[in-house]
């Protein structure tokens, strides 16, 4: 797992996120409405949910537009509701690659991940080739300046987590994803911050790359969150520490 705890500090030193406002707001508003049409629309019921309109308050969205993709996902305002695909590609080098995306047009969206994996020189998978590679769990980051690791680590043993990382600047605690709501509420309950919260799918393992492989495959990933419908990608994949240091 600390591949992919690494893969947190590399995408905050590398600035992989969307540049702009809009974009980040229409994400987060489509994640908002699957949530709610895949498991109510109760955030206390629902942790994919919670965990939506916590990540949106932080990017400072208003309650009421936090209400319009709630009652989209109920299907009390008009338009269609998006639909979840995930795809599965591999990039330079044969690394893993899952692509979540939420559309109202799937041959859109299957189009432009399929010439965006092309581009960068590699190719989108069938359905299964590599989502074997990983295991979805929940997924808690602190910033490591703002709370101690062994607090963290105290807190998230006695709730359940399975497991405790710290890399760089920040301390990541995993745990059963259906129990995902619980280590939140542990969390809350104790005044404890944290930077992210989500479900995410985690890579068994990684592969070490370098040099101009990882300058690829850090464009293929940027490249793809840049996809207007594309919400997160994960890749199978760790950046060496010399290479991570000239992106910083």
């Amino acid at each position: 797992m600390s591949g992919h705890s690494r893969w947190a500090t590399i995408r905050r030193k590398k600035g992989a996120v969307d540049a702009k406002r809009g974009q980040v707001f229409t994400k987060l508003v489509r994640e908002i409405t699957t949530a709610v049409r895949l498991g109510g629309g109760d955030p206390n019921g629902n942790p994919r949910l919670r965990a939506a309109i916590m990540v949106a308050k932080s990017q400072s969205m208003t309650g009421d537009t936090i209400e319009r993709g709630i009652k989209k996902g109920l299907g009390t305002l008009d338009g269609p509701a998006p639909e979840e695909i995930m795809y599965e590609g591999y990039g330079p080098g044969g690394v893993a690659f899952l692509v979540e995306a939420q559309t109202d047009n799937r041959n859109r969206t299957s189009a432009e991940v399929r010439n965006t994996f092309s581009k960068s020189g590699g190719n989108l998978g069938a359905s299964g080739s590599v989502a074997y590679m990983f295991e979805k769990r929940a997924q808690i980051v602190f910033d490591a300046g703002k709370v101690s690791e062994d607090r963290v680590m105290e807190v998230a043993l006695d709730a359940g987590a399975s497991d405790v990382t710290t890399e760089d600047d920040s301390i990541t605690v995993y745990g059963d994803w259906k129990s995902f709501a619980d280590l939140l509420e542990c969390f809350e309950r104790e005044k404890m911050t944290y930077a992210s919260a989500e479900i995410a799918m985690i890579p068994e393992n990684t592969v070490a790359v370098s040099g101009d492989d990882a300058e690829r495959l850090m464009k293929l990933m940027e490249k793809l969150e840049e996809l207007d419908d594309v919400q997160k990608v994960y890749a199978n994949f760790d950046i060496d520490e010399a290479t991570l240091a000239k992106m910083a």
